[in-house]
């Protein structure tokens, strides 16, 4: 036997070159960590396995089960991936300093509003929360109890807008802070005027008072069409669904001690009560605009007569202290 033909034999051997391996040879051990279809998640998972942060891996583990097995159970193509990459990035393009496109987003899927009521639910006597939306991206200015937000004197009917903060006993919160923002009589935000508004228009930041109350002058809003000429409002085009929202007055209250909320008041009878398109509507958010016509009462609010007026008292719930973010517990 030549010397070529005793290397071959002994490569035939040797499990992975040439000929067939004896079964009594050791095999190698299989590539757990490599990629498959039917591994994908688990491979992906292990990759975050030595994240310190508990939290922060519980999420990407959970969301990588779930990105998977959404991919596998909708059988998605390479074209459809493209397309939601390029959909995703429009998204982020879209963003700037007064326009939120990825909140916009949020909104429309219901994510925004599912993490608002698993975040607060319902409790007791406290008022309900709802979504923050996507124009609360400018300071509100500080103001007087009983000043105007109307600070151009934009067209609508005005309206007094009145309320207390309590607490969950009952008790007044002096000192709380009342943030709100609207949208005009024709459904435009200050940030959405093609030629501008005055900066806060439609905003104001009030102090509750000794007895918890605030108060201020407004219009009464007009329900609008959240920003449709982006990513957004191609998705709900191409799912035949409308952009609408009911008309509402957003508030956010906040004071030491009490958990901060974030709530709309809607108008009732306003149209998309029912189809809000960021599924935002509580019936326990929404309330009667008031006619009042007396000359007296008029003169007492500062208003013209007639006018509309709402009461809407806020009952905050205690702050509950948790675990800081990324502090691992």
């Amino acid at each position: 036997m030549d010397e070529n033909t005793e290397t071959a034999d002994a490569a035939a051997h040797v499990p992975g070159i040439g000929g067939v391996a004896d079964p009594g040879d050791p095999q190698p051990a299989p590539h757990d960590g490599l990629f498959s279809a039917e591994r994908s998640a688990e491979v992906v998972a292990a990759a975050f396995a030595r994240t310190p942060d508990d939290r922060l891996r519980e999420v990407l583990t959970s969301l990588t089960g779930h990105l998977h097995a959404f991919v596998k159970d909708v059988g998605l193509t390479p074209a459809e991936w493209r397309s939601a990459i390029a959909f995703l990035t429009d998204t982020g393009r879209t963003c700037g300093e007064t326009r939120q496109e990825f909140v916009l987003l949020s909104d429309v899927l219901g994510v925004s509003m599912l993490v608002d009521t698993l975040a607060n639910g319902t409790l007791g006597d406290a008022t309900e929360s709802t979504v923050e939306g996507p124009f609360h991206v400018v300071a509100s200015p500080p103001r007087a109890l009983g000043d105007d937000i109307n600070d151009d004197g934009r067209a609508g009917l005005p309206c007094l807008f009145t309320g207390r903060v309590l607490d969950p006993e009952g008790a007044p919160v002096a000192g709380a802070l009342v943030d709100v923002w609207q949208a005009d009589a024709e459904g435009y935000y200050d940030v959405q005027l093609p030629g501008g508004a005055p900066a806060g228009n439609l905003r104001g930041l009030f102090t509750t008072d000794a007895d918890g109350a605030y108060r201020f002058r407004t219009i009464v809003p007009r329900h609008y069409p959240i920003p449709d000429d982006g990513p957004v409002g191609r998705l709900l085009r191409a799912t035949r669904r409308h952009p609408n929202r009911p008309a509402h007055i957003h508030l956010e209250v906040s004071a030491p001690g009490l958990r901060t909320l974030t709530t709309h008041l809607f108008v009732a009878g306003s149209p998309y009560l029912d189809s809000d398109a960021v599924f935002g509507v509580k019936e326990s958010l929404v309330r009667e605009f008031t006619p009042v016509d007396d000359p007296e009462k008029a003169v007492a609010a500062g208003l013209p007569c007639p006018y509309r007026t709402v009461d809407f008292p806020v009952t905050l719930r205690r702050d509950e202290p948790g675990p800081a973010p990324g502090d691992g517990a």
